[in-house]
């Protein structure tokens, strides 16, 4: 065979296998997206990027995820606060999504509700009664028959329990530095100045209750409450003004909360 043939071939074949090698990467990487915003790489679209990553989901590193769980079934909770915001916004499926989402991620069993159909309801009100009988009998069916748990999650609280405020108007400063001679254009940059600051601090507690799926008797519960803080600052000097507001959104507190509750079943109850 000719050397210098047998070269050739061998280049074009590793050439090849870099090209593919490099193709695979590429199918593996994590996508990432551009930002089309006109203010993209400005220091206010620094300060509002840090904050949304500050608030953005993150994966709870379970500490039992190696161990499989027991088979379950979440069905829907109940919202007891009285806060007209909070009610407008979530309802018992809400929760009970994230709830499914993070007990997976747990390396639970979860039978998914839309699977279930017309029997969440049966299951939901067998089990908020009491009801054995009934419970047993909706349990024979398909594959609830594996399900060892049924778990539900509620929201206790969610109310407002702290509002701080402080602004700086100089109006009244700069009415005094201009009575003065020759402050007068002191007197204007500070009659100019307007700060205000504010922030609201929310409290969120959610119960979640683990029941036995054949008995309905409760094998464990627990309460968590985590802080919700939202603020807004505003500057004003000279015509030219910043501001600022924003803070974990409800949202993220119900899957924080969720997050906090499944750590807690799969550290203690697997």
């Amino acid at each position: 065979m000719n050397i210098h043939l047998f070269n050739s071939s061998r280049l074009v074949a590793l050439t090849a296998l870099f090209a593919l090698c490099a193709l695979g990467t590429e199918v593996l990487a994590q996508p990432t997206f551009g930002n089309p915003s006109p203010t993209a790489g400005s220091s206010t679209s620094d300060k509002a990027n840090a904050a949304a990553d500050a608030a953005a989901y993150r994966e709870v590193d379970y500490v039992n995820k190696a161990t499989r769980g027991p088979a379950l079934v979440v069905i829907p909770g109940d919202v007891k606060s009285n806060n007209a915001t909070f009610m407008q916004k979530f309802g018992p499926n809400n929760i009970a999504d994230f709830a499914e989402l993070e007990l997976s991620n747990a390396n639970f069993p979860v039978l998914e509700r839309n699977n279930l159909g017309n029997l969440l309801q049966e299951i939901s009100l067998a089990y908020n009664l009491g009801d054995v009988a009934s419970a047993r009998k909706t349990m024979k069916v398909g594959k609830l028959k594996t399900t060892k748990w049924v778990v539900k999650f509620d929201i206790l609280k969610a109310e407002q329990i702290a509002e701080n405020k402080k602004g700086f108007d100089g109006r009244a400063v700069g009415g005094l530095l201009s009575m003065f001679g020759g402050m007068g254009a002191a007197g204007h940059v500070a009659g100019s100045v307007q700060t205000q600051d504010s922030t609201g601090v929310w409290l969120i507690g959610m119960r979640y209750k683990i029941m036995d799926a054949n008995t309905t008797e409760q094998v464990a519960q627990g309460y968590k409450e985590l802080k919700m803080e939202v603020g807004a600052s505003q500057t004003s000097v000279m015509g030219v003004s910043e501001g600022a507001k924003g803070g974990v959104g409800l949202d993220t507190m119900v899957q924080r909360l969720v997050q906090t509750a499944v750590w807690d079943i799969d550290s203690k109850y697997k």
